[in-house]
């Protein structure tokens, strides 16, 4: 079996369809669509159930996902043994689609081409499995618990409803922006179990669903951090406690004392807490 072609089985698996795991890995929906194709005509097996709303591991899908993340962690363990070898160590930091485009507006608090190290980032809205290896440090929204993982608290994160500043469309009507498919953060399910059935407008990832709010198209939930740094948008409510949650810097406990995974921890969370306020909603973008 082609590991590239699991490493996008992968990425499609963990992103849930063919749109969102284009962003990641650059290889455009159809090719992707070909390849998930060839994949299971090779192993005999149908890996999703398609549908409008993305794609949806079957019982084949979910197997062949345990043994494709033994197969990614040794992979990166290949990668960053080859790195060091070079004198130049990876490191992959995971985090969920709004914090991983923070850290990737700010990088240059982060790396420099003059770091001993080069910088990966790992965006996925699933909690990924740092105990084997498919990411050397997390950004969660909660205390590990698991044994062998290490974590820092770096802040809260809060979260607020925005609006684009014309009331056009589905604004001027009170109806909403929501997420495509199940609700499966805290802020998706808060949207859906209030505002239901006022969802005029879906996206199938957070940036459709950014630009859509900033067109007029409705009212949605934002990470204030987000929110608040967006001159197209206004905050129409103050802050949802609710939803409010810590903030966590993780790293497995064999892994933090590396040089490079230590620098790296380090200054993600000197950046975290510069922006303090912005991330806790204290900046509110009227």
């Amino acid at each position: 079996m082609d590991w590239n072609d699991l490493k996008l089985f992968v990425d499609v698996a963990r992103m849930g369809g063919l749109s969102a795991a284009q962003r990641i890995n650059g290889v455009s929906a159809p090719t992707l669509g070909r390849r998930i194709t060839a994949l299971e005509n090779e192993i005999g097996e149908s890996l999703f159930i398609r549908s409008q709303t993305g794609y949806r591991l079957t019982p084949a899908g979910l197997a062949l996902m345990e043994h494709a993340k033994h197969v990614e962690a040794a992979m990166v363990g290949v990668d960053q043994w080859r790195a060091e070898n070079q004198g130049t160590r990876l490191v992959l930091v995971s985090a969920g689609n709004w914090t991983s485009g923070f850290l990737a507006r700010n990088i240059t608090a982060l790396w420099s081409p003059d770091s001993p190290y080069r910088i990966e980032l790992v965006t996925a809205n699933e909690k990924i499995d740092i105990g084997h290896r498919q990411a050397d440090i997390g950004l969660r929204n909660a205390r590990p618990t698991e044994q062998w993982l290490a974590g820092r608290q770096v802040g809260h994160v809060a979260y607020a409803l925005y609006s684009g500043h014309t009331l056009t469309h589905g604004l001027k009507a009170g109806l909403f922006v929501g997420l495509s498919g199940a609700a499966t953060t805290p802020s998706a399910r808060w949207m859906q179990a209030r505002y239901g059935d006022r969802i005029g407008v879906r996206g199938n990832d957070p940036h459709s669903i950014l630009e859509l709010v900033a067109a007029g198209a409705g009212l949605t939930v934002l990470p204030c951090f987000v929110g608040d740094s967006d001159p197209r948008l206004v905050r129409v409510t103050g802050i949802i406690e609710d939803l409010t949650t810590e903030q966590w810097l993780v790293s497995h406990h064999d892994e933090r004392h590396n040089s490079a995974v230590r620098r790296t921890v380090d200054s993600i969370a000197r950046l975290l807490l510069q922006h303090t306020g912005l991330f806790r909603g204290e900046k509110p973008n009227r």
